[in-house]
């Protein structure tokens, strides 16, 4: 079934999404619309606060003769989107405007009560509440909230019950974030969202690989989810020879350390005696330690199986190695492409360490979340920042609603129905 037909505000607020400042004729040959639909849709978008009208084209200096052209331009301040990173260990949340700039953050650390519902809820709604406070955006505003979590999520933002984990990963989270719409999904595919810009036409997988090995997707152009939102978890590696689990390269660093304490193979003097963890392994290779070049290696056999898995049953052209661990863990990306290389288990994809650190997900999240308003922006309430009330959460006038506050309120995406 084709999809429905736009309205002529429809159109042309597209345009102004991917316009700067704009003429009336610009529009007519973006859009195709005639003169007086253009002008009757920006004078609507203009009452419903998706637009403001500018200076004119003389007054802007870019007019001389004749009429000057009337100018308008995306208010990029009509609403704001939330990404949020909700990890098993820290919550981070984003506040961006309507072109996915970021106006505020904030960060929560969850501890050892990471795995505790209540916690996880509370921490997410004080990291969400501080991100706005750092914007100066009230609350009223947010018009899409989307969360990421480690835990496969389908279609409707359920997450599949697992015994635990994963449920307490996806506890819903509607009464956690304080207006808008909210949408839940995988960590993973968030990533792939992120990376999808720099990888271009390419399928790919965006590989996170800090705690645990999960991967989002793209093939053809498409995020792959699954019928229950699994396509990507890495499971299967539990019965991947040389892998052996889904633990990810700062989880099995620690292990391999951990047991090389217990076997008395570390040598006396070693920084691994103080400091086990996955960086402080990979400063120790850069300086030659024996046991931490040793280790490197092991890890970059396991990247580059894990490789050869997606590449084999996906044929994709590139892997990102996403993620926090990603930059520190060049020397293990390193051994694993040249292991790649050879192996000759053809098509090799590309291996690359992503540029975006530990923020990717919460990056993806901004990027869903924009493009969720831009899919069907005039579903969405905008709260005329004149009315907000002193508790923040936006209230019509008494003499009568605003245009921007007519459909105020929240909205529930399924996701946070569970």
């Amino acid at each position: 079934m084709p999809p429905p037909r736009r309205t002529s505000a429809e159109t042309l607020l597209a345009h102004a999404f991917d316009a700067g400042a704009f003429t009336a004729t610009e529009a007519i040959d973006a859009t195709g619309l005639t003169r007086s639909t253009v002008l009757a849709a920006c004078e609507e978008l203009v009452r419903l606060g998706w637009l403001h009208e500018l200076d004119d084209a003389r007054a802007a200096g870019e007019y001389r003769i004749g009429r000057p052209a009337r100018r308008y331009e995306l208010d990029t301040a009509a609403g704001v989107v939330v990404g949020v990173d909700a990890g098993q260990h820290r919550v981070t949340a984003f506040v961006a405007d309507l072109r996915g700039t970021v106006l505020g953050r904030a960060e929560g650390a969850l501890g050892e009560s990471g795995l505790e519902v209540p916690v996880r809820l509370a921490v997410l709604a004080d990291t969400v509440d501080d991100a706005l406070a750092a914007a100066g955006v009230d609350r009223s505003r947010i018009l899409v909230t989307v969360v990421g979590i480690p835990a496969p999520v389908d279609a409707g933002g359920a997450s599949p019950d697992d015994g635990g984990f994963w449920d307490r990963m996806n506890p819903g989270f509607a009464d956690a974030v304080p207006h808008g719409r909210v949408v839940v999904e995988n960590d993973a595919n968030l990533a792939a969202l992120a990376e999808r810009p720099s990888s271009g036409d390419a399928s790919f997988a965006a590989l996170l690989s800090g705690e645990r090995f999960g991967s989002g997707l793209v093939v053809d152009g498409v995020l792959l989810r699954g019928a229950h939102g699994g396509a990507g978890e890495m499971r299967v590696l539990d019965i991947v020879q040389g892998v052996g689990s889904s633990d990810g390269i700062g989880a099995t660093a620690r292990t391999l350390v951990a047991e090389a304490v217990a076997a008395g193979e570390i040598e006396p003097g070693s920084p691994l005696t103080v400091d086990a963890g996955a960086s402080a392994v990979f400063r120790a290779a850069q300086d030659g330690d024996a046991l931490a070049l040793t280790i490197v290696d092991r890890l970059g056999d396991r990247l580059a199986r894990v490789c050869v898995l997606l590449a084999s049953l996906l044929d994709i052209d590139r892997v990102v190695v996403a993620g926090a661990i990603a930059q520190p863990a060049v020397a293990v990306i390193d051994r694993a492409r040249a292991l790649l290389d050879g192996w000759h288990f053809d098509p090799v994809p590309d291996l690359v360490a992503s540029t975006l650190g530990g923020d990717v997900v919460v990056i993806g999240a901004v990027a869903h979340a924009v493009d969720a308003v831009r899919a069907d922006p005039l579903s969405f309430p905008l709260v005329d920042p004149a009315v907000v009330s002193a508790d923040g959460r936006g209230e019509a006038p008494a003499s009568g609603p605003s245009p921007r506050s007519t459909r105020a309120g929240r909205t529930a995406h399924p996701a946070a129905s569970r």
